[in-house]
């Protein structure tokens, strides 16, 4: 039987990687109920500032890239904070990472369900996408990283099909009033946090490093990814202020999945369903990274890090976060 290695390393990944996977990670399951939560047009400005500051995150991130402990890998976090410290770090990043698992995977298959196969049970929806995910990651992380390009080709085209929704014949540029408030209220409050945390995801490439070109500076990548993601939800925001206007666009759950059922074309007749099921790829990749961190991290935290990776503890990784989707739906 061949050695099951997901770790191992054979070559490193330019910064174009570094971008794609940061503006994937920024663009997962949240898109598609953002605008939803959002509702008021001044909101604008908030997923514009929230961009900026998510700017300096990353900025702090590409000076962990560019220090000398970032190109030790794991001993660089254990002579900066020692290992015991780093297996509490692990430890405490099992459940962040287990949230993160289980939001974009029941969020994905909350839209497969409601506008797809609305019959069948999501047990077996959530099998379905986690058994792709699970095949993804266990080819090992390189080929996981250079499954992003597939992702990112496959997906980032669709904004572009939301531009017609910035002319449609009750579109009026009063939608997009007020730009400043007039009140303020725990609602906008939550939206904030909202795109703050749509915006997140980025920072788990930290855990990346040993496999990055530690010779390229990637602030300039990490830089392009993040505006990109921000300049898709203004689009997709703005798409749906003129679509629905303030007052009806709280009343969907998914603005942005109910605009594509109203596209009409003379080849398919249901185009939500082709966009629903491109986005899997797009799902599957952000699920299969997280995957092999947890993997990964279970590994740190039982001391067995140098160790050769096994079928066993890897499959024994997934059980354990299907079964957590599980109970939580």
């Amino acid at each position: 039987m061949t050695a099951f290695s997901l770790y191992d390393k054979t070559s490193t990944f330019s910064g174009v990687y570094v971008m794609f996977m940061v503006n994937r990670l920024q663009m997962l399951y949240f898109i598609l109920i953002m605008p939803s939560y959002l509702v008021h047009p001044y909101m604008i400005w908030g997923i514009i500032v929230i961009g900026i500051l998510s700017q300096i995150n990353l900025t702090i991130l590409s000076k962990w890239f560019a220090s000398d402990y970032s190109a030790k890998g794991y001993q660089g976090f254990v002579e900066l904070f020692s290992e015991r410290a780093v297996r509490f770090f692990a430890f405490a990043g099992l459940f962040l990472i287990v949230v993160k698992i289980t939001v974009i995977t029941l969020g994905y298959v909350e839209v497969v369900h409601k506008f797809m196969y609305p019959s069948m049970d999501k047990k077996w929806l959530i099998l379905f996408i986690l058994l792709v995910s699970c095949y993804v990651a266990a080819q090992g992380m390189e080929k996981t990283i250079r499954f992003v390009v597939i992702a990112f080709l496959s997906t980032v085209w669709i904004a572009l099909v939301y531009f017609s929704f910035f002319f449609p014949p009750i579109a009026s540029l009063y939608d997009l009033y007020p730009l400043i408030p007039v009140d303020w209220s725990m609602h906008s409050w939550k939206g904030l946090l909202f795109i703050w945390s749509s915006l997140s995801g980025p920072e788990y490439l930290i855990c990346l490093v040993p496999w990055l070109n530690s010779k390229q500076k990637m602030l300039k990548y990490l830089t392009i990814a993040n505006a990109m993601s921000v300049l898709e939800y203004l689009l997709l925001f703005v798409a749906s202020l003129l679509f629905f206007g303030s007052n009806y666009l709280s009343k969907s759950k998914f603005p942005v999945i109910d605009m594509i059922r109203y596209l009409q074309s003379p080849v398919f007749d249901r185009i939500d369903i082709i966009l629903i099921s491109v986005h899997m790829f797009h799902f599957v990749f952000a699920i299969s990274i997280f995957l092999l961190y947890f993997y990964g991290a279970v590994r740190i935290i039982v001391g067995r890090l140098h160790e050769q990776t096994t079928r066993i503890g890897f499959m024994t990784s997934c059980i354990t976060i299907f079964i957590c989707m599980i109970i939580v739906k």
